[in-house]
């Protein structure tokens, strides 16, 4: 599995890594941005935002970039839900307030799966919900009420107030017209379409030399630019002197060419 990073100033390639294919993407975000982000701070350059497909959405990263001083533009994965449907949340109190306006309190914090995914459950004791008119519905076979929901909720909330405001929709056609782009022409021209060697090792030897061969295309790119620019300033440059000096024109055309 590769994972890449690319500026959206100018599409380079800021960092690679080639990981063994048994966790999904999110549980790499973390190791790539610790190492990404002490690269660029050396070179003295500051990460501020952080955007990425929802392969990569978890509260544990939404919850880890926010205490690293970064901005998440992540969509959250379909899974996703704030909360259960006709409930209210009360923040301040930490409680879910149902329709009929019984409260349901937080009674602990558990991990679920072979993941370990950490969430937060609500439990309301059977004698609140019994004399309750829609109590059959509601509680379908069960005894009581019982709501669980991810530990983090607040950070999921703020990543998709991001995600879903006019910045958020720039943010997401930056993406899609940066990342995708560097990767096909990786594939396609740069000789990642299939990796030939044995080894997590010798793979990662192969992408970050196709990731430097592209970031050197780059490079020359910019550099020819840049020279282009320079002579046409030097044109400007010689004609300005050649107008204020007209009489001594013949010592300075010596002397520059």
């Amino acid at each position: 599995m590769s994972q890449l990073s690319v500026d959206t100033a100018h599409h380079v390639i800021t960092d690679i890594k080639a990981y063994h294919a048994d966790k999904k993407d999110n549980q790499y975000l973390q190791d790539i941005t610790k190492r990404l982000r002490n690269r660029l701070h050396q070179q003295g350059l500051i990460w501020h935002n952080c955007v990425a497909d929802t392969g990569y959405s978890s509260g544990e990263n939404y919850a880890f970039l926010e205490t690293q001083g970064m901005v998440s533009y992540i969509p959250p994965h379909g899974t996703y839900k704030g909360g259960p449907e006709g409930f209210t949340y009360n923040q301040e109190k930490d409680h879910w307030i149902c329709s009929q306006y019984k409260i349901i309190p937080f009674t602990k914090v558990f991990y679920e799966g072979h993941n370990k995914n950490k969430k937060k459950e609500y439990r309301a004791s059977k004698y609140i919900c019994i004399d309750c008119p829609i109590r059959r519905e509601c509680l379908k076979k069960s005894q009581e009420k019982r709501i669980t929901i991810t530990f983090y909720r607040e950070e999921y909330e703020r990543n998709n107030k991001r995600v879903n405001s006019k910045r958020g929709r720039y943010m997401k056609a930056k993406r899609q017209s940066t990342v995708e782009p560097v990767f096909g022409t990786l594939t396609q021209f740069m000789g990642l379409r299939k990796i030939n060697t044995i080894g997590i090792g010798q793979a990662n030897k192969v992408i970050h030399l196709s990731a430097m061969a592209y970031n050197l295309k780059k490079y020359l790119k910019f550099i020819a630019k840049t020279i282009k620019s320079d002579a046409k300033v030097m044109h400007h440059l010689f004609s300005l002197i050649k107008h204020m000096f007209r009489p001594q024109i013949s010592v300075l055309e010596a002397l520059i060419f």
